[in-house]
């Protein structure tokens, strides 16, 4: 089985589905996988701009396995070509082998090692915060009651991570020579730079709240620009920043806290640019219901359970979609993204013989 799932990934690995730039079609690694399940009806979507899903459907399921076939850029200092998988001292290296191109090859050999209903939907949005293929999925009448997302947990079950919100700001000020009495308060990068340490402040305001072994808010800033030279007033500024709230908090009133952060007049511009709910989603007492509706699931399917992490997936997108859905998958999320990224060999076997299992129940 191991050599099958790895022969998989060497494949799947191969195929370039870095996002951006997302240069994907409905050929090359989803003709690979319509080759590799033959005994499914598989049902290939081109959402536009490199979004493309594969539905394979076995019998009449209704479970629907998860995973995204993108993968980030690589960064720079691979000590091999990232598209092509090597082995070395139990560790699987190559782009996506860990996020999350390993679960992907142990979905496909469980699937030819079994007979039963299996429902697998192939994704490759994820990692541009594009959920089109999630969503067009979600919206259509797809029959699932639950869904199980694969991302590296360590084989264990997650049902609990954090949202995601990402916000453009736009600062106004009024341009002017820079040795004048009001520079200070004149340039938009002032602020931007006011804002800034006050939203600091307020994010470690919240280090108190709590939830599922949860602590506080994340946020970052990510990027800074704006302003002529050093001796020009900057008449404009922008800000880009992004947070991750526990699932207890409400994305409204964060947003509403770090708008008023800004001086007044000061702000031309507040634009959320993406959202991504909380695992499980909705309210306290509904995310609560859910919660335990997966830990059920994933009880009664033999699965160890995991704490909430920190990283967003599109888990979420099922459980507002009202399915019963948690995370599970091969890897630890601290080798994603990295030079030389890696999942361990024992992890992708433990996956897939979990796979097989739950597919032969």
């Amino acid at each position: 089985m191991l050599e099958r799932v790895l022969s998989h990934l060497e494949a799947l690995v191969s195929f370039d589905t870095r996002n951006p730039p997302r240069h994907i079609t409905t050929g090359g690694i989803f003709d690979y996988l319509r080759t590799q399940l033959p005994d499914f009806r598989c049902t290939v979507t081109d959402h536009g701009e490199g979004a493309v899903s594969l539905l394979a459907v076995r019998g009449t399921p209704r479970r629907v396995f998860n995973v995204h076939l993108d993968t980030v850029p690589n960064a720079a200092g691979w000590t091999r070509p990232p598209h092509r998988m090597w082995v070395a001292n139990g560790r699987v290296i190559g782009l996506g082998a860990c996020d999350i191109k390993g679960a992907a090859a142990g979905l496909v050999a469980a699937a030819n090692a079994t007979k039963g209903d299996a429902a697998f939907l192939f994704s490759s949005d994820e990692e541009a915060n594009d959920a089109r293929c999630i969503e067009a999925f979600l919206a259509s009448d797809h029959g699932f009651a639950e869904a199980i997302v694969a991302e590296p947990t360590h084989c264990e079950a997650v049902l609990a991570h954090r949202g995601i919100s990402s916000v453009l700001l736009r600062f106004q000020g009024q341009a002017g020579h820079a040795s004048g009495a009001d520079a200070m308060h004149a340039s938009a990068l002032h602020h931007a730079m006011r804002w800034g340490n006050r939203a600091l402040d307020y994010v470690e305001s919240q280090s108190h709240q709590r939830f599922g072994g949860l602590t506080g808010l994340r946020f970052n800033v990510g990027r800074v620009e704006g302003g002529i030279k050093a001796n020009v007033i900057a008449p404009s500024a922008e800000v880009r920043f992004g947070f991750r709230p526990l699932p207890s908090m409400a994305f409204e009133q964060l947003h509403d806290a770090f708008g008023r952060l800004a001086e007044p007049g000061a702000l031309a511009r507040y634009e959320e640019t993406f959202r991504g709910p909380s695992l499980p989603a909705g309210d306290v007492a509904v995310a609560e219901a859910r919660r335990l509706e997966a830990r059920d699931l994933a009880d009664e399917l033999g699965l160890p359970i995991g704490n909430a992490v920190d990283f967003w997936t599109e888990a979420s997108l099922f459980s507002r979609a009202g399915l019963t859905t948690f995370v599970y998958g091969p890897g630890d999320i601290a080798q994603a993204h990295s030079v030389d990224e890696w999942v361990a060999v024992d992890q992708l076997q433990r996956y897939t013989d979990s796979i097989v299992r739950i597919l032969q129940a």
